[in-house]
């Protein structure tokens, strides 16, 4: 048993941010508190992203508290600039990583401490900062037929680029970020691509600016405060018309078909007798919050989610979801990091202090 004041699970961006703010306040990693990531290199879920998604191509990307991300070459993979980044932050700021380690579960333990259950051993932890994102979660809907399918059926968590599609006819499902830029660069070497969302596309024309912003994570933090399961801010803001994608609803690659009946053994079809044969389904369908870890402290409401005050989970105080609705994106993750650490330093304050620490801890 590891005795620690402060657990963080996860080493994205949210769990850096915290674990910045935790060094900031005092805190000594593997003294006070510990970051645990199951990720086997630093980059958080950026690491697993595609080879074609370079630096170039990120929307958004807000630099880490405290660090700049200067000098980056935009045609470079994203997953090795900001794998590289996060990994030179880590070391400038020594956070002491340790990967890969898995969490299998987060329990009530005793004298008010949570048990933190790990590949590397249990952590009696005062006070938790749960920054485990969505990638691990990817949501794959059901339809019927569709173990019948003879084609490949993948989804944005293992889409390995577009190389891989040439010659075929893809079926891409989604109407979000990632379905559209899979799309368009697919359609460029596949024989025939379609895209079939379940509601019709919203395209945002003009400059989004901080009251869009704050408008769109409001709408995200109602639904968390209500304790239903959250929507990324990225869902309720609309695509970015871009050049590119200007280009590509002239040209009838981003000609939207509405969500199919069902899956065939070649392809899916409609009720009103359409049929379209494909080689692969694509699904970029989004990601859940990864949160089955923390099942055990009973956090869900009956509406799905978990309910949260700032990043507190309404159920449980000690917990601190950060990346989590309203803070999943990097500027939100940044400043959820910053307002978690906040709220667990006057949780410390009123407690005593720990009777075995540092000695005892995995260095």
């Amino acid at each position: 048993m590891h005795s620690v004041d402060v657990v963080v699970i996860g080493a994205g961006q949210a769990g850096l941010s915290g674990a910045y703010h935790l060094r900031r306040s005092g805190l000594e990693p593997d003294r006070d508190f510990v970051v645990l990531d199951h990720a086997p290199r630093p980059g958080g879920a950026w690491q697993f992203r595609w080879p074609s998604l370079t630096y170039g191509k990120v929307h958004g990307m807000h630099a880490l508290p405290g660090m700049e991300l200067t000098g980056a070459d935009d045609s470079r993979p994203s997953s090795e600039v900001i794998g590289a980044y996060f990994d030179a932050y880590e070391r400038a700021f020594d956070l002491r990583v340790h990967r890969p380690v898995e969490v299998g579960a987060v329990r009530e333990g005793v004298g008010g401490r949570l048990f933190v259950e790990t590949s590397e051993g249990t952590y009696a932890t005062r006070a938790l900062i749960n920054a485990t994102g969505t990638w691990d979660r990817p949501f794959w809907p059901r339809y019927p037929g569709q173990e019948t399918f003879r084609g490949r059926q993948l989804h944005t968590a293992n889409y390995p680029g577009p190389a891989e599609f040439a010659g075929q006819r893809v079926i891409v499902v989604g109407g979000g970020a990632s379905g559209t830029q899979h799309l368009m660069e697919i359609a460029e070497v596949a024989a025939d691509t379609f895209w079939v969302t379940r509601r019709p596309p919203v395209f945002r024309e003009g400059p989004f600016g901080a009251d869009q912003g704050r408008a769109a994570v409001a709408m995200v933090e109602e639904r968390v405060r209500r304790g239903l399961p959250p929507q990324s801010v990225v869902s309720v803001t609309g695509l970015p018309l871009t050049d590119a994608v200007r280009h590509a609803r002239q040209s009838g690659v981003l000609d939207r078909l509405p969500m199919f009946d069902r899956i065939t053994p070649d392809g899916v079809a409609w009720n009103d007798g359409r049929v379209v044969e494909a080689d692969v389904i694509l699904w970029a369908t989004g990601f859940r919050a990864a949160v089955d870890h923390l099942a055990p402290l009973r956090l869900r409401e009956p509406g799905g989610g978990i309910r949260v005050e700032g990043t507190q989970a309404v159920r449980d105080g000690r917990v601190h979801l950060v990346g989590y609705g309203p803070s999943a994106s990097t500027i939100g993750a940044n400043r959820a990091g910053r307002a978690a650490v906040r709220a667990i330093g006057r949780l410390l304050e009123g407690a005593e202090p720990a009777a075995e620490r540092a000695s005892s801890v995995l260095a």
